[in-house]
C-alpha cells in the first residue's frame, strides 16, 4: 500500500512540475471536442466529458501495466 502512495505522488510531482514549467504541453486538456462549456452572464459551467475518458483510458493502461 506504501508503495502504491509513493508511486502517486511522484507521479502528482511530475504533473505538478509540469503544469508549473511547461504549461503549454497540457494546454490541450480540457478544450476537446465534447467537453461542455456553458458561460451565461450569471455563471460558468465545465464539464469535461472527454477529457475525463482520455483520463480513464489513459489510467487503466497504466494499472494494468503494473498489474502484470
Amino acid at each position: 500500500m506504501a508503495r502504491w502512495i509513493m508511486i502517486a505522488g511522484a507521479i502528482l510531482l511530475v504533473l505538478g512540475a509540469i503544469m508549473h514549467l511547461a504549461p503549454w504541453l497540457l494546454n490541450w486538456f480540457g478544450k476537446l471536442p465534447g467537453d461542455i462549456r456553458i458561460e451565461s452572464e450569471r455563471g460558468k459551467v465545465f464539464i469535461p466529458i472527454t477529457s475525463m475518458i482520455i483520463v480513464s483510458i489513459v489510467l487503466t493502461i497504466i494499472v494494468n501495466i503494473f498489474k502484470r
